[in-house]
């Protein structure tokens, strides 16, 4: 548990071209799964390829960094790549840009987040190499119905996420 609060504490750190307050992301119950409470923008830097800012709607969810449990001693889902991760998890999931873009636009994230470049080119090769699928998920997702935008909140603190998101008026 104090990993994830320290998670909370660095990945939510105000970077260069993250604008506004930190958004608070709070977990459901499972720690699987997050629902953003504030909003999370990132501008590009100058000169990057790419030609759009990013806004999170408050309410979007995330798993954060979908990294394989194999690899947590060394990359957890939860740090500082984890606010940049909500972004490209927005990008999988509303698709407004091709993969590749949105796998620079987490690159470029962590970079203004001051990820070590060790982290930034390992996660990058594993969502370039990897990512389709998800990608490819997400889409077919959407189109079967499923929504990742909350319009309610969980009042509770032991709500999953798999029994929230079935629930009547929630999105």
């Amino acid at each position: 548990m104090g990993d994830k609060k320290a998670f909370l504490k660095s990945a939510l750190a105000r970077a260069k071209d993250m604008h506004g307050p930190p958004a608070p992301i709070v977990p459901f119950a499972d720690w699987d799964f997050y629902y953003v409470t504030g909003q999370v923008s990132w501008v590009p830097p100058k000169g990057s390829n790419v030609p759009f800012n990013v806004d999170v709607p408050i309410g979007f969810v995330t798993d954060l960094a979908s990294i394989p449990r194999v690899f947590w001693a060394i990359l957890p889902p939860h740090a500082r790549y984890s606010y940049p991760a909500i972004i490209h998890d927005y990008l999988y999931w509303t698709q407004p840009c091709t993969r590749a873009v949105a796998d620079e636009v987490l690159k470029l994230a962590m970079n203004d987040m001051k990820v070590s470049r060790i982290q930034v080119f390992t996660i990058y090769q594993a969502v370039r190499l990897a990512g389709g699928g998800a990608w490819s998920s997400n889409s077919s997702a959407k189109q079967a119905g499923e929504k990742r935008i909350l319009k309610k909140f969980p009042t509770g603190l032991n709500t999953a996420w798999e029994e929230w998101k079935n629930r009547p008026g929630v999105f």
